[in-house]
């Protein structure tokens, strides 16, 4: 087992290394280690109580710079070797790094990019939330990216934030107080919801993806139930400040349903395919239901919780953010692009914390890592994804390799080439068609 001091120190070294623009060394082999039986140690003591299944399992460490790979079990393919407890290798390029779940040489893994948060709690609720991620289909619940675009509008976000803020009083309340701080919180989700019709879904979606995720981080990682309230506190604050809460609002919504679901109707997890919306689960459990006039009680309401503050301030981020909107549709819409099609092979990591939602067109991704059939792409000055595809503005010179433009960088695929597209100005990357077999010699 490593010292503390040891710890820092792998640490700083690596953080020096980085920062004087030097190649950091490999990952620390008995740092890696100590981690790999934090997550172990976590998830035996659970014994499979909270989903029915081991935690831990098949898990990798990735250094984001040098893409070095730490293992601690062997893969499939031979692309890992084994040095000591563990197994080392490179991850090849076409592979992105980030924090989720992944199916790579043959074995389906926990993936952490390195390093690791030097606080031990904040590791662990990690690695556990990472290690949901890898078992989270096996039980039944689909990972779905589904931003919510209607999160970033003024509405959405002050419902949203009401929403949270009675979440938090009822984690700080008992008895009647509680139960009235969780019909408030009903009130103010049903309340946003009627204001975008339609939207129930995506929202659900990513709570089950992200929010039973970061809910499983903190329940396994929490020594008492006074330090998974204050957790699930911390993250409904922190998540009030994000930029943007298109896809990173389950990160605090999950873990505070998740904690009242525990309280009320311990058995919920098992319930949670068939019934699968957090606040429907919490409502049935305590038999409350919402009266028809539902929506002059949220008005009511939402006054206590600080409606009038909540409106005023996003008012000014909505004046802000439409020049930013502006900027990325003259980029990205109006301007020339580059249409790259989307199919079943693509891939990408992102930052949840700044998505831009350009209502009737898609989400634009400040920065974004993607590969696909077509090859890989790196921009980090904005791509807008659509259900069909991801745009870029148009490249520089069509005939350079690599393909490179404002802001991205894209290595071709052999066998696609861009092709003007209807628009002027326009290309779209197309594959050519195989060419026939030969039949007989060539003369």
């Amino acid at each position: 087992m490593l010292t503390r001091a040891r710890r820092f120190l792998g640490f700083v070294l690596y953080s020096l290394a980085v920062a004087g623009g030097g190649t950091p060394a490999p990952i620390d082999q008995g740092l890696a280690t100590a981690f790999f039986h934090e997550a172990k140690a976590l998830s035996s003591r659970d014994r499979g109580r909270l989903w029915g299944s081991p935690l831990y399992g098949p898990m990798v460490f990735v250094d984001r710079v040098s893409r070095s790979v730490v293992a601690n079990g062997p893969d499939a393919k031979g692309a890992l070797q084994r040095s000591g407890d563990v197994w080392e290798g490179h991850l090849p390029e076409a592979v992105y790094i980030a924090n989720t779940a992944i199916a790579w040489s043959g074995v389906h893994w926990t993936m952490v990019g390195w390093p690791l948060p030097e606080n031990k709690h904040s590791r662990e609720a990690l690695m556990m939330h990472e290690c949901f991620h890898r078992i989270q289909k096996s039980l039944g619940l689909e990972i779905q990216n589904r931003p919510c675009g209607h999160l970033d509008s003024t509405d959405g976000r002050v419902w949203l934030q009401l929403e949270w803020r009675a979440l938090g009083e009822a984690l700080l309340a008992r008895g009647s107080a509680r139960r009235r701080a969780i019909q408030d919180a009903f009130l103010f989700r049903a309340y946003r919801r009627s204001l975008f019709p339609g939207t129930a879904e995506a929202e659900r979606a990513m709570e089950l993806t992200e929010g039973l995720a970061e809910y499983t981080g903190i329940r396994l990682s929490a020594r008492s139930e006074a330090q998974a309230l204050t957790d699930a506190l911390v993250d409904l604050n922190l998540g009030a400040r994000k930029p943007t809460y298109v896809r990173s609002f389950a990160y605090a919504s999950g873990p505070a349903y998740g904690l009242l679901l525990d309280s009320s109707a311990p058995g919920w997890r098992r319930h949670v395919k068939d019934l699968p919306d957090l606040g429907d689960l919490l409502q049935k459990a305590l038999a409350i239901k919402l009266t028809p006039e539902w929506k002059g009680q949220a008005l009511d309401r939402a006054t206590a919780y600080g409606l009038r503050d909540l409106v005023q301030d996003e008012t000014r981020r909505e004046d802000g953010r439409k020049a930013v909107v502006a900027q990325f549709r003259s980029k990205l819409v109006e301007g020339p692009v580059l249409i790259l099609p989307r199919t079943e092979a693509l891939h990408y990591s992102f930052d949840p914390n700044h998505l831009l939602p350009l209502e009737g067109h898609g989400t634009v991704y400040p920065a974004i890592q993607a590969s696909d059939a077509w090859g890989s792409l790196e921009a980090s000055e904005g791509a807008l994804m659509t259900t069909e595809s991801l745009r870029i503005p148009a490249p520089e010179d069509p005939q350079s390799r690599p393909l490179k433009g404002a802001g991205w960088s894209l290595e071709l695929t052999p066998g696609w080439n861009l092709v003007p597209d209807s628009r002027k100005g326009d290309y779209r990357l197309v594959q050519e068609p195989a060419k026939p077999a030969l039949n007989g010699p060539v003369k």
